[in-house]
């Protein structure tokens, strides 16, 4: 039902950074538990940081320490942080509910590679 539009993507060099956006635009965005998900070719779709609507954070293992997940509830806006970018990053990213509330959006493509 929620309309969800991630960008920010791009290619980057490893070792590079790269600022994830998602936007809920018109919505009650405050009200919800957020995270960002990916999925690489050939792989399961995988949650990688998760936000609570107060404000705490969880991360999957693999980004733990490289990646920062945070929201902007008055602009009813996400963003991911990536740094020291992988090129096991590379993928698709997307947004939605925590746990996953609304359809799947476009997602915004994160390339990593020299």
């Amino acid at each position: 039902q929620v309309q969800l539009v991630e960008s920010g993507g791009g290619l980057v060099q490893p070792g590079g950074s790269l600022r994830l956006s998602c936007a809920a635009p018109g919505s009650s965005f405050s009200v919800y538990a957020m995270g960002w998900y990916r999925q690489a070719p050939g792989k399961q779709r995988e949650e990688v940081a998760g936000i609570t609507r107060r404000g705490t954070t969880n991360y999957a293992d693999s980004v733990n320490g490289r990646f920062t997940i945070s929201r902007d509830n008055a602009k009813n806006m996400v963003y991911l942080q990536m740094n020291s970018l992988k090129p096991e990053d590379t993928a698709v990213y997307y947004c939605n509910g925590r746990p996953p509330y609304t359809y799947w959006g476009q997602g915004t493509q994160v390339t990593v590679s020299s």
